[in-house]
């Protein structure tokens, strides 16, 4: 403790006088909630050669294998879902909260920690709560139209919550959009097109259809759109799709239909496509409006219901279509999917209204709020 008390005064004397921050990241267990939580760190590292970043997480997340793999620093509390019901768990779950709300503060006092910024996950609430008791401002970002418990209760003790849906139900909200990846938002769809078919063997000019469940990929779309493999391919059009993997692979062996496991350049994916066939997860329904691509979108239909919610607003501005798994059959392919493929004008009408709906700039936006908060009263450009 006595070093760590030391390395905290040397920072504290090299700072006097200059600009430089500490930011405690904390968030993780998904990639909803680790991927913006990355994206936000990289920007600030790309503006702020001198900041500090430190994540804040724990040992079973994902958080555990990404941050470290993209170069940040992780300080790792215990996980510590919130009881939903009463038993052993609840009556010990309010003192395991406060040792890790004491271990964050530790962490703030010593590391000179200037903000806090969360991403919500099981890190974020003792997080939120250490900030507070510190007196060092709080800034919140909720990536779903339907908020989780840990930001709910963080948003009522900070004015500085992003969101990125309109009408997320959290107190004090502003959208700001989704956090992403620089090479998303980036992206020259039309300039990479034909190195992105190349990439993936595809046909560079015929009208083609990504079909993606996300990482671990999405039964009801691979069998829904799989089993009318042949028929898409006779009417013209080609398909990647990305399997995921918890669900075996059927590949249906037809040429122009193309399978694969993983996909680990998803921005190609994205430069290679016509239209989307997708889950709504926050991020994903993000990256494609953002991108302007038109998009069936197909929500997880467990769970709290969110991804119905994530891409409302698309669908509203007419930029995407909802529609349920079990609606997912070949009749529905050839009454609805077809017709879609071979319009390219309502495709193309549709990619305006994503784009309209979506936004890139969330990263941007987002980091904007946390300077709000870092420097109260002081515009953006003064505190840059």
């Amino acid at each position: 403790m006595e070093s760590r008390t030391h390395e905290a005064r040397r920072r504290r004397e090299r700072r006097k006088g200059s600009v430089m921050t500490t930011y405690l990241l904390a968030g993780g267990g998904t990639a909803g909630h680790v991927n913006p939580l990355l994206a936000l760190a990289d920007l600030i590292e790309e503006r702020e050669a001198d900041a500090e970043i430190i994540v804040l997480g724990t040992r079973e997340g994902l958080e555990a294998r990404l941050v470290p793999e993209r170069g940040y620093e992780l300080a790792t509390i215990e996980r510590l879902p919130f009881p939903r019901r009463p038993n052993l768990a609840a009556l010990r779950f309010p003192a395991r909260f406060a040792r890790a709300v004491r271990e964050t503060r530790a962490i703030i006092k010593d590391r000179g920690v200037d903000v806090v910024v969360g991403f919500g996950g099981y890190a974020s609430a003792p997080a939120y709560r250490a900030g507070a008791k510190e007196g060092i401002p709080v800034v919140i970002h909720e990536a779903n139209a339907k908020p989780g418990l840990a930001n709910r209760l963080g948003a009522r003790s900070t004015p500085y919550v992003g969101v990125t849906f309109p009408g997320t139900p959290i107190p004090n909200a502003r959208v700001t959009g989704m956090p992403l990846r620089p090479e998303i938002t980036r992206l020259d769809r039309a300039g990479l097109r034909a190195e992105a078919r190349k990439h993936f063997g595809l046909d560079p000019d015929r009208p083609t259809l990504l079909v993606t469940g996300g990482s671990l990929g999405a039964r009801a779309i691979n069998l829904g759109i799989s089993g009318s493999a042949a028929e898409i391919v006779a009417a013209g059009a080609q398909v990647l799709h990305v399997w995921g993997g918890l669900t075996e692979v059927q590949d249906p062996g037809v040429d122009g239909y193309v399978v694969i496991p993983y996909c680990d350049r998803m921005d190609l994916a994205f430069a290679a496509c016509d239209l989307v066939v997708s889950r709504a997860g926050s991020t994903t329904v993000s990256e494609i409006a953002g991108l302007g691509i038109p998009a069936i979108f197909v929500p997880y239909s467990y769970g709290n219901g969110e991804q119905r919610f994530n891409a409302a607003s698309v669908v509203e501005a007419g930029g995407a279509i909802l529609v349920e798994d079990a609606d997912l059959t070949p009749a529905w392919v050839r009454e609805s999917l077809l017709p879609l493929l071979a319009d390219d004008a309502r495709r193309a009408d549709m990619g305006v209204r994503a784009g309209a709906a979506g936004s890139l700039d969330g990263t941007e936006r987002l980091l904007e709020l946390v300077r709000e908060a870092r420097y109260p009263g002081v515009s953006t450009k003064e505190a840059s």
